[in-house]
């Protein structure tokens, strides 16, 4: 029995039929009731906290607060939350003017003045003071030392000189760091480049990998580095396809995110019986395909479901290309995953490592790419380029037989396949 599709591609929809009798999974986020009332939720959250004071008892009058917000490639729909975080501190004695938001970049693009309206509202906006943390710049960081595994701390100097650092964000899988959210707001969040890019290089070390805290050297050493200059408080959501918020984690920056992954797996971790032939994959439409970059992590979701020599479709707009310059010129000098893999462990590059984290995949599974890139772009990325979902199942079924076996996942930057 044929059944009709319709998938999230960029702010649009893309439609296909599938024969119902060959889908084994249709991948889904677990069911969980949306907050009925978030704004109570966050407050009830910062003033009864997990394992630290209630937000207004951390601060003193005459403090300098810093709030670590993410960009636009995370949501966390910081313009519900940064409104509730500053009167809770008005009220305990902390002017706007005693507190600014440093928008957690990492090496993302700098934002411009209407993108950080956008991510915290006009009335934020109006209220404090907002900076980017461009990792390039040296001169907006202040080095703090080194860590055991060899790298080298340099936070905004903005972060260093406040009396109290906040995190702000949310929480989701992570393919290397195990899972985003927490310390990353400062770590990699407002960090140098070669801060990150030295942290960013224990990902081809083992132990590295999604969902996975303890043991990860990753999240190990941004741990480390962050109580160099430990934030006073954390605030992380975790939120539906929708954007809707599930659950409002706040307190300890470490034990409150622990306890938000334990939330993410119980939702997010989706059981198969068995990978299949062929998985259909979208990133659930923008931001989160707006380029290559982000897509990658609904890459590696339907990695996780595929056969070894299968095929993964993948539905991603990138309307905004690849995302890194350094990616695309890796691709166009060294071609292969063997080449892309042995420079990266040689000379570890930020981009580079994103041409790694792609074409790594590529040797379990061919990824046929439904995407607004220029074909000759996506052949040089190793992905096998089509106009149209027909074109793309044509493919498939031609390889993989009239019969192959097909787990469908329409929240794939969601959603994480677990063999049962």
């Amino acid at each position: 029995m044929l059944n009709k599709y319709s998938y999230k591609y960029g702010k649009g929809k893309i439609e296909f039929t599938v024969d119902s009798e060959l889908i084994t999974n249709d991948l889904k986020i677990q069911e969980y009731p949306v907050l009925a009332d978030p704004v109570n939720a966050i407050k009830e959250a910062i003033r009864n906290p997990i394992n630290s004071k209630p937000l207004r008892d951390i601060v003193k009058p005459g403090e300098k607060i810093a709030f670590l917000v993410n960009d636009s490639t995370r949501v966390a729909n910081s313009e519900v939350f940064m409104p509730i975080l500053l009167d809770e501190l008005n009220s305990a004695g902390i002017p706007d003017e005693n507190m600014i938001i440093i928008f957690a970049l990492g090496t993302h693009h700098i934002l411009s003045a209407d993108e950080m309206i956008t991510l915290v509202g006009p009335s934020v906006a109006n209220r404090v003071k907002m900076y980017n943390s461009d990792s390039n710049d040296a001169s907006q960081f202040q080095n703090l030392g080194t860590t055991s595994f060899g790298t080298p701390v340099a936070f905004h100097k903005k972060a260093v000189e406040a009396d109290h650092i906040i995190c702000t964000g949310s929480i989701v899988y992570h393919f290397f760091a195990g899972f985003g959210g927490g310390r990353k707001a400062l770590f990699p969040g407002v960090a140098a480049y070669e801060s990150i890019r030295k942290n960013h290089s224990l990902m081809l070390e083992p132990g590295s990998g999604l969902g996975k805290l303890a043991g990860n050297p990753v999240y190990e050493d941004q741990v480390e580095a962050t109580e160099m200059k430990r934030p006073s408080f954390l605030l992380n959501v975790v939120l539906n396809e929708k954007k809707e918020f599930l659950k409002i984690f706040a307190g300890d920056y470490i034990q409150a995110h622990l306890e938000g992954c334990k939330f993410v797996e119980s939702i997010y971790g989706t059981k198969i019986s068995e990978p299949a032939d062929l998985v259909i994959a979208t990133c659930g439409g923008y931001p989160k395909d707006i380029n290559v970059y982000q897509m990658q992590k609904t890459m590696d979701n339907a990695w996780l479901a595929v056969k070894e020599g299968g095929i993964v479709i993948l539905l991603s707009e990138c309307v905004e290309g690849i995302g890194s310059d350094t990616y695309l010129k890796w691709m166009q000098e060294y071609k292969t995953p063997e080449r892309i893999e042995e420079k990266v462990r040689a000379e570890f590059v930020i981009g580079g490592h994103k041409a790694y984290a792609v074409t790594r995949l590529m040797k379990k599974a061919e990824f046929v790419l439904l995407s607004s890139l220029p074909p000759e772009i996506s052949r040089t990325l190793l992905f096998t380029p089509v106009q149209t979902m027909d074109e793309a199942l044509a493919i498939a079924f031609k390889k993989l037989g009239q019969k192959p076996k097909i787990i469908l996942m329409s929240q794939g930057s969601l959603t994480v396949p677990v063999l049962s």
